[in-house]
């Protein structure tokens, strides 16, 4: 990513990166990754330091589908502007992503707030990658979800987009510590934790705040007739039916990959599922220690 500038208006040569190996190679063959039908995925802040590339290229090497949706804030403008930061790994993610696209996975990117410099160019494809103000989305059970990445409903972004401004700082600074605390557990060879998760979830506002987010969020999709809506923005996972008239609206928000390394991901029956990757990570790790055990044993 050579070519992209701080205030992102050279973003059109994303669909023109050098056809390089990455930093980070490709851990596993096709044949290995868990299959999905659709994958959705938001929050991810590329071009900051708390953007976790590494749980987010394990994530993008162990699993596949044949849908990607990015729900916004893919890339953080707000930050670049104020200072370039673009490290390997971020261009990792970004050659992953083009590569799904590359090899048939339709991939349909619908901006945030975030990346907001991008939701001119709706309408249309880069790379592969179709660029969307928002989407539906057909389940595999018959279903139709509204995606969007959700700060339309934000009344602070609404409202005061000043104060949005100031929150982000603020929020930037909470990622530096979590950044730390996250650090020293690696180096003890504990899994991964985010501090301003927890917090986020202790604090009374927070839990308010992201409470009516949802109930609004959902309203809205069930005024506009569609059984659910996937969203991002507020950085909570979250699978909930909402009532709406005589029926229910289904509510999924996929989370992000600064704060829970979160992905929503849709089985093949259309079974909705939230996936914690640090979670899967350590699973899969005990899986793996299960295996060898008797072959050590053995020896």
């Amino acid at each position: 990513m050579t070519n992209l500038t701080p205030d992102l208006t050279a973003f059109a040569n994303v669909s023109s990166f050098l056809p390089v190996r990455p930093k980070v190679p490709e851990r596993t063959s096709l044949e290995e990754r868990r299959r999905f039908r659709t994958i959705w995925i938001s929050d991810i802040h590329l071009g900051t330091k708390g953007c976790n590339a590494e749980l987010l290229i394990d994530f993008l090497d162990h699993t596949d589908s044949d849908t990607m949706y990015l729900v916004g804030d893919i890339i953080d403008g707000w930050r670049l502007k104020k200072k370039f930061y673009w490290p390997a790994e971020h261009n990792d993610i970004v050659w992953r992503i083009l590569k799904r696209a590359h090899r048939g996975t339709r991939i349909v990117y619908i901006p945030g707030n975030h990346d907001e410099m991008v939701r001119p160019f709706s309408g249309m494809n880069f790379g592969g990658v179709e660029i969307a103000r928002a989407a539906f989305h057909d389940t595999a059970d018959g279903r139709r979800l509204m995606v969007l990445h959700g700060d339309e409903f934000d009344t602070v972004m609404l409202a005061h987009r000043w104060l949005a401004f100031v929150g982000d700082a603020l929020y930037h600074a909470m990622m530096k510590l979590n950044g730390w605390v996250a650090s020293v557990r690696k180096l003890l060879g504990l899994p991964y934790w985010s501090i301003s998760k927890a917090a986020k979830h202790k604090v009374k506002n927070a839990v308010e705040f992201i409470s009516k987010y949802e109930s609004v969020v959902a309203r809205a999709a069930g005024e506009r007739g569609v059984d659910g809506v996937v969203c991002g923005h507020i950085h909570t996972a979250e699978m909930r039916d909402f009532k709406h008239g005589e029926g229910e609206v289904a509510y999924y928000n996929d989370g992000d990959w600064v704060e829970g390394c979160t992905a929503l991901v849709e089985h093949f029956d259309g079974t909705m599922e939230i996936l914690h990757w640090p979670y899967e990570i350590s699973k899969r790790e005990a899986e793996k220690a299960a295996q060898a055990a008797p072959a050590m044993q053995a020896a």
